[in-house]
């Protein structure tokens, strides 16, 4: 492989929002590679941490078996406490729709566990939660909407999720 060249800490604005464009435009490989520069230039990077999550979670039907431990190891590092509650929680959520599209036997009782798990991270976040951000309760009544659907025997959905989380 080539060495990569580093990009300046001046233009970690424009990337970022390029990321997020690439994310928007369901490219998420685009969007990881730019985090991935944006990281070698300034390694706790909050807003690139969690972007890199985002477009790792995104791939989680198509990605590799190693996709998971590496969103995990980016969740213990996102600083703020709601934030790390919330996204351990939509990393929970988005393995679940993964392990629903695979369609594979026994797939939808592990998904369950991860709905499961989800809305727990979610409950973590609601209590600690800023003043009028109701997110974490949103996702948790999706999950909960999930859950339902499956006890009634019905296929699972397949919902739009909106490519920004926040």
């Amino acid at each position: 492989m080539p060495q990569l060249k580093l990009i300046t800490r001046a233009g970690v604005p424009a990337a970022l929002q390029k990321a997020e464009r690439y994310r928007l435009l369901n490219d998420s490989a685009a969007a990881e590679s730019i985090c991935l520069d944006v990281l070698a230039v300034d390694a706790e990077n909050q807003s690139a941490i969690v972007m890199l999550l985002l477009a790792i979670t995104d791939q989680f039907a198509t990605a590799g078996p190693d996709a998971p431990q590496r969103a995990q190891e980016l969740v213990a590092r996102i600083a703020d406490p709601y934030k790390r509650a919330y996204y351990a929680g939509i990393t929970c959520e988005r393995r679940a729709k993964a392990q629903i599209n695979r369609q594979i036997r026994g797939g939808a009782d592990i998904a369950i566990e991860w709905y499961r798990q989800a809305m727990q991270q979610y409950e973590r976040a609601e209590a600690i939660r800023p003043a009028g951000n109701d997110d974490a309760i949103l996702r948790w009544n999706s999950c909960a909407r999930m859950l339902a659907q499956h006890a009634r025997g019905e296929p699972a959905a397949q919902e739009y999720e909106p490519a920004l989380e926040d």
